[in-house]
């Protein structure tokens, strides 16, 4: 098992595929590690498509050109009355239950060696169309997911970031 700050260093949004299959047990655990990410009072209000139907997959490219050649896709999407409320101020929290969620899988997904990353830039009421599962749903995230092809590597953007001085307060 990796060592988890090593994971978070050595993670980076993957934009180039290779064609090797991917085992289905390799999705299926990084789908469990989003089924039991933390929610807010454990609500879940969250579901994810797997998406590994060649014509739908085919259909994604009028929908975001940001596929990367993936043979599989895994779609997140929220549903804001499944979730908990903050009573103080209104503040829902579907959002972020969804975003927990993506994140472990993402992760799992480095994890077990595949490359992805997150897209976000994808036209959501096109998707809605494609996918009428989807209704209801607000649409976060989409992974494609894949082997990274031999020249994948980090943007350069990934090495930059802002000193802890920036982020953090020590209160």
């Amino acid at each position: 098992m990796t060592d988890f700050i090593q994971l978070a260093h050595d993670r980076y949004s993957c934009r180039k595929l290779s064609d090797r299959p991917v085992e289905v047990e390799k999705i299926d655990r990084a789908l469990e590690a989003a089924i039991v990410a933390p929610t807010a009072v454990n609500r879940q209000p969250w579901h994810a498509w797997l998406i590994t139907d060649p014509d739908i997959v085919a259909k994604l490219d009028a929908v975001t050109p940001f596929t990367f050649g993936a043979r599989q896709l895994v779609l997140f999407g929220a549903k804001a009355d499944e979730a908990w409320v903050r009573g103080y101020d209104g503040r829902n929290f579907a959002d972020v239950d969804v975003t927990i969620a993506a994140t472990h899988f993402m992760l799992e997904i480095a994890d077990e060696g595949l490359g992805t990353t997150w897209v976000g830039k994808f036209d959501a009421p096109a998707m809605k169309e494609l996918l009428p599962q989807t209704a209801g749903y607000d649409l976060v995230a989409l992974f494609p997911i894949g082997y990274p092809a031999e020249d994948a590597e980090p943007s350069p953007r990934h090495f930059q970031r802002k000193p802890e001085s920036d982020l953090v307060d020590r209160l």
